[in-house]
């Protein structure tokens, strides 16, 4: 069974996945371009960090980086090579809209990359929600980011669930207009309502 914890960035598999996260952005965009949190970035105190393991085994990280009390930023998601395509970012992302819920955060964005690399990361975030955005907090335009962000009011988020289990995911969204009254969604352009992600978690 998978577990989910609160990470020092002490572990030597965690500070490797970290360091293989890093080197892995390098090639697609320039210095000014990549976005992504070096160790002290990672201990600063606006940001919570979390480790995935599998018994003794690292097999994903993420971050919530606090930015105001109404928005918060997913930061570092990464998969251990050998546990890619087997739900740990969608267990991690699960698990960072929860706690952006009860931290009682309304909207939860991130930066991540325009090139082909970068689909996969896309595509999941699509799928729980998130739409392109402008530019947020001290991010500028630039050809090789994407912005993403998802307006949230949620009573249970997204759940934990099993993996290897096709579920349907519960959440709520929250249009831009920060009301609760049935009006636009920008997230599914329809009346606001619950709905359902499906997801193989």
């Amino acid at each position: 069974m998978l577990d989910i914890r609160i990470d020092k960035l002490e572990d030597l598999q965690v500070i490797a996945l970290i360091r293989e996260h890093l080197e892995s952005m390098a090639p697609t965009a320039p210095p000014e371009s990549r976005h992504a949190l070096d160790l002290d970035g990672l201990r600063r105190p606006d940001v919570t960090f979390w480790s995935i393991w599998d018994g003794g085994t690292l097999v994903g990280i993420g971050a919530l980086k606090h930015l105001s009390s109404e928005h918060a930023e997913i930061k570092s998601m990464k998969t251990s090579t050998t546990y890619l395509r087997q739900g740990v970012a969608s267990r991690m992302l699960s698990h960072i809209l929860l706690e952006a819920e009860k931290r009682g955060y309304n909207r939860l964005s991130l930066e991540t990359g325009s090139m082909q690399f970068f689909e996969p990361a896309r595509k999941l975030y699509k799928s729980f929600g998130f739409e392109a955005c402008d530019p947020f907090d001290s991010y500028v335009e630039d050809p090789n980011s994407v912005f993403m962000t998802r307006y949230i009011v949620c009573e249970s988020a997204l759940q934990f669930l099993p993996v290897g289990t096709n579920q349907a995911v519960t959440c709520h969204v929250f249009c831009r207009r920060k009301s609760p009254a049935s009006v636009t969604c920008p997230l599914k352009r329809g009346v606001r309502k619950n709905y359902e992600h499906r997801r193989n978690i």
